[in-house]
């Protein structure tokens, strides 16, 4: 199995068109019997993931689909919509390397994993957070998003999220695996924020998981 990314910005007189696709897209992919895994997309600036954080001009949606259907896939009526209205698109073609935790319940990059890769690599991490924790988790989170902008190696970075709901995660593209695991093991803030999750079980659900990117289209 291969994950597809996409996001797409568009111009903000297109907005109730990508709201509309966020209802629509998912009883659509829901249908699709190749498709294992799917999530429709919001996006924001990864800074202070709470709602003020989002980005209305670009929306993303991540598949996971046979290696023998991108083709039909990225040609498909969907996509082809949200070509329609956007004005920049970026497309990851990701192989997963490694994922720890689930997604709605689910462990949907567990499958066709590979452990050689060289290469780029993009990171995933999304959360599920106590409604009780918000607040110790928004306060905690700012000096992580400062050290992950500044972070050696790291190529882009943006907040993700089911909306209509807060951003709660991060897709990240690096140099390497190397560089990656520098940041998320010896990063004194991700350091400090590993341990308060640990101590204060702010999440409900949680998931981390790190891909090879083997192809890249368009601008992200």
């Amino acid at each position: 199995m291969i994950v597809l990314v996409y996001f797409w910005k568009i111009k903000l007189r297109s907005l109730p068109f990508a709201i509309l696709h966020m209802a629509l897209d998912r009883l659509i992919l829901g249908r699709n019997k190749k498709i294992t895994f799917f999530k429709s997309l919001g996006t924001g600036r990864g800074e202070t993931f709470t709602p003020s954080d989002a980005d209305s001009k670009r929306w993303g949606l991540l598949v996971v689909i046979p290696r023998n259907e991108i083709e039909n896939f990225d040609s498909s009526n969907l996509i082809s919509s949200w070509r329609k209205i956007a004005t920049l698109e970026y497309r990851g073609t990701l192989q997963p390397i490694s994922s720890h935790g689930e997604w709605s319940k689910k462990q949907p990059f567990s499958a066709d994993q590979i452990s050689e890769w060289s290469g780029p690599v993009a990171a995933l991490t999304r959360a599920r957070i106590k409604w009780s924790m918000n607040s110790k988790f928004w306060r905690a989170v700012p000096p992580v998003t400062v050290s992950l902008k500044a972070a050696p190696g790291l190529k882009s970075a943006i907040g993700i999220g089911e909306a209509p709901i807060g951003l709660q995660g991060t897709f990240s593209r690096w140099e390497s695996g190397a560089v990656l695991r520098e940041f998320a093991y010896k990063g004194p803030a991700h350091i400090k924020a590993i341990k308060a999750t640990k101590d204060l079980d702010w999440y409900a659900e949680e998931l981390f998981a790190r891909f090879a990117i083997l192809e890249e289209h368009g601008e992200f």
